[in-house]
């Protein structure tokens, strides 16, 4: 990866040069590019606000707005307190997607990121290489019953991510996304950092069953079971006893 960043009248852009040969601030609005689509569906994983599958008629990407969650949300929807560059959400994630895609661990590609800023307050967006025909593990798991193979993929997928310290800010039933070929992916990384081995790693897998746990109670269709978890904790633990 090359990155770049380039200063604009009101903040910063990085971006992969080996990616994208040009940048400019309408590549994070609908009008910089040809095709547009709002995703939703068996992406809705990939952020709370104007999430949008962009391309230039070659490639395709998924284009985030970042916005505020729960109560805070609804007071300051899309602005941030400026503590500086690196810190900016889009700056910290693109750099950590960077530095997980160099490890071969299966992460969109970041392509671009971007902040505005405005005296103490920045907004930010981020643009990052579509995986194709992936969805969410909520979705994989009401369209078909999933059997022990499967259950282990994802338990080792996840101990992979821990074993490199990748710590996932929300580990839940939508940002845990499989490919066609039930190859687990990990979508936003808002917030996650790479720390050292410790208790965060018992607090992610829990967060992730507590969400399935819900789905299953939201959703009669939802093919998940208690076997199933013990399946996928079995992969997890025999994954981290490997040499």
């Amino acid at each position: 990866m090359s990155d770049t960043v380039e200063k604009t009248d009101d903040g910063a852009i990085v971006y992969d040069t080996a990616i994208l040969n040009q940048i400019s601030p309408t590549t994070f609005t609908q009008a910089g590019w040809e095709m547009v689509t709002r995703i939703g569906g068996e992406l809705r994983s990939a952020g709370r606000g104007n999430t949008l599958l962009v391309s230039d008629g070659q490639q395709e990407f998924v284009l985030r707005h970042y916005v505020r969650g729960g109560l805070p949300g609804k007071i300051i929807r899309d602005t941030y307190f400026w503590t500086g560059e690196h810190q900016t959400r889009s700056f910290a994630e693109w750099y950590l997607l960077a530095k997980l895609t160099k490890l071969g661990l299966p992460v969109p590609r970041p392509a671009a990121a971007r902040y505005c800023r405005r005296g103490l307050f920045y907004s930010a967006d981020l643009l990052t290489v579509r995986v194709p025909g992936i969805c969410s593990l909520a979705d994989r798991i009401i369209a078909q019953p999933c059997d022990r193979n499967f259950w282990h993929s994802i338990g080792a997928g996840l101990r992979r991510f821990h074993n490199a310290g990748v710590y996932h800010a929300d580990l839940n039933a939508y940002n845990v996304q499989v490919d066609e070929r039930d190859r687990l992916y990990l979508l936003d990384f808002d917030r996650g950092r790479l720390l050292e081995p410790g208790i965060w790693r018992q607090k992610n897998i829990a967060r992730l069953h507590r969400s399935l746990k819900k789905i299953k109670q939201l959703d009669r269709r939802v093919n998940f079971s208690r076997a199933d978890w013990n399946e996928m904790l079995e992969a997890y633990f025999s994954e981290s006893r490997s040499p």
